[in-house]
């Protein structure tokens, strides 16, 4: 094959943009929560000796040595870090009007991978009551049941009790003469309560025994398998000892056919209360709090335990004695203190800039609650301020504030809208949360369709389909009307 020469152009950025360690860790550091900044600070104390911690109560500055020969600046840590190492160590007010030495907006949006909060609503919203992540214990979905199953207020009395009861693990661990005499009913009555309770999910939930909750939860099957059901009532104790060939010669069965109800019965929950989690309690610490003084909303960010940091001096000076391999560490080491000292403070000025925002923009319902949420998307945030949707998306991941009207993410403040009938846009959350109180104060007899939801929410100024209506309630765990109408002929 003849080679030749050929002449060709081919268009490209003129800058491009390097994804550094150091770049990705101060776009990192704009995800991370309070709590979370807190442990990468403390990590880079401990790994850098460059770095070191600000005292409380400032200290009086000594006179310098005049035997110590100042240390003139390097040339290449001067470019790498944008402050000669010959600064001194600058405080917290000097430090804020430094910028890191990059666009941080103009590095970290894709358009690709990046979507607004907005339009993910359909896919990746919670509801609203779930703002704290919380999960809901064994005692909150019984009583749930409880209320959705019977309209007997003797039995709601009774299984109140009985709920209330329950270990960690779901078994109870009262007498039934001794809720009897608390409740003021007889045995029987009780033993009907239990019998109602012991229904709920989870399976098994209410037994006094693990013989009683795997039998519990056989015989929720509609079709139980006969040979496991009698495994566990009648040879339980065999079971438990696994004197698998004592059961089938009793049974009179072949051996096979008894390890196919012992799979079954060995697939069983023990513990049904044990997913709910009892003791796991998490505690949520706000990254940014809202204060309301006079008249007008002040954001305060959560710095407790984040440690003010600056440049050790005298590691510093080794840049001007040192060899070259101790000098070329030192640079590493001074290069990575003074990213991190300005990529924190300026995550802690982006988080100021995006917390003040929504409160501008949400301030009503500081003033008066959930009814008043405005639909927000990162976009308005982002032109409000002058940065990047995917700045915002960033910045408002795993972070809290705290307001007059309770402890919310920062994502909760984004919302689609619906128009009323006056062309003012109502944020959706406010809208489930209309729904949900609908449904709330229903006749039960008579449960509200979808349909004539939506007809009370016209009459409120707020046009909605029947399917959207449809989407929130199923969204807010409410079941069908027809479902509704059901559930308090249950006993």
């Amino acid at each position: 094959m003849a080679m030749e020469a050929r002449l060709s152009l081919r268009q490209s950025q003129s800058q491009r943009v390097v994804m550094t360690p150091l770049l990705q860790q101060a776009i990192q550091l704009l995800q991370l929560s309070t709590l979370e900044l807190q442990e990468v600070v403390q990590k880079e104390l401990l790994e850098n000796p460059l770095l070191e911690e600000l005292p409380e109560t400032p200290e009086t500055p000594e006179a310098p040595d005049s035997r110590e020969a100042p240390v003139e600046p390097d040339p290449r840590v001067a470019q790498a870090s944008e402050t000669p190492p010959t600064t001194e160590a600058t405080t917290r007010d000097e430090r804020q009007t430094d910028e890191l030495p990059f666009d941080l907006t103009a590095v970290m949006f894709d358009d690709h991978e990046e979507r607004s909060l907005v339009a993910q609503e359909d896919r990746d919203e919670l509801p609203f009551e779930n703002i704290v992540r919380s999960v809901s214990s064994l005692t909150d979905h019984l009583g749930e049941q409880l209320r959705f199953t019977t309209d007997d207020d003797v039995i709601r009395k009774i299984g109140t009790e009985i709920i209330g009861n329950l270990d960690e693990d779901g078994y109870l661990r009262a007498e039934l003469s001794e809720m009897a005499e608390r409740c003021k009913v007889t045995v029987e009555e009780v033993e009907k309560a239990l019998a109602h309770v012991q229904g709920f999910d989870p399976a098994g939930v209410a037994a006094r025994s693990v013989q009683e909750c795997l039998l519990i939860q056989l015989k929720a099957d509609p079709n139980p398998d006969p040979v496991s059901v009698e495994i566990v009532a009648e040879h339980f104790d065999d079971l438990s000892r696994r004197r698998y060939p004592d059961i089938a010669r009793a049974l009179k069965l072949p051996l096979d056919r008894i390890m196919e109800s012992v799979e079954e019965i060995m697939g069983l929950e023990p513990k049904p209360g044990r997913r709910f989690g009892g003791n796991d309690s998490r505690y949520i610490v706000p990254d940014v709090v809202v204060h309301k003084m006079d008249g007008d909303y002040v954001v305060t960010l959560n710095e407790d335990g984040i440690p003010r940091l600056r440049v050790n001096s005298l590691y510093r000076s080794l840049l001007r004695n040192s060899g070259d391999d101790a000098r070329q560490y030192v640079e590493q080491k001074l290069r990575s203190a003074m990213w991190l000292i300005k990529s924190v403070d300026q995550r802690q000025r982006t988080l100021r800039k995006v917390s003040q925002s929504i409160v501008k923009f949400q301030k009503e319902f500081l003033d008066k609650g959930l009814p008043y949420l405005k639909p927000l998307s990162l976009r308005d945030v982002g032109e409000d301020i002058g940065m990047h949707e995917s700045t915002i998306s960033r910045v408002t991941t795993n972070k809290y504030v705290e307001t007059p009207q309770g402890l919310y993410e920062l994502k909760f403040f984004f919302h689609s809208g619906i128009a009323s009938g006056d062309g003012v846009m109502v944020s959706s959350v406010s809208v489930k949360k209309q729904i949900q109180d609908l449904l709330a104060n229903e006749d039960p007899s008579k449960p509200l369709s979808d349909q004539e939801v939506a007809q009370i929410l016209k009459g409120r100024s707020l046009t909605i389909a029947r399917r959207t209506v449809a989407k929130y309630r199923e969204e807010l765990g409410i079941l069908p009307s027809h479902q509704r109408r059901l559930m308090p002929k249950k006993r």
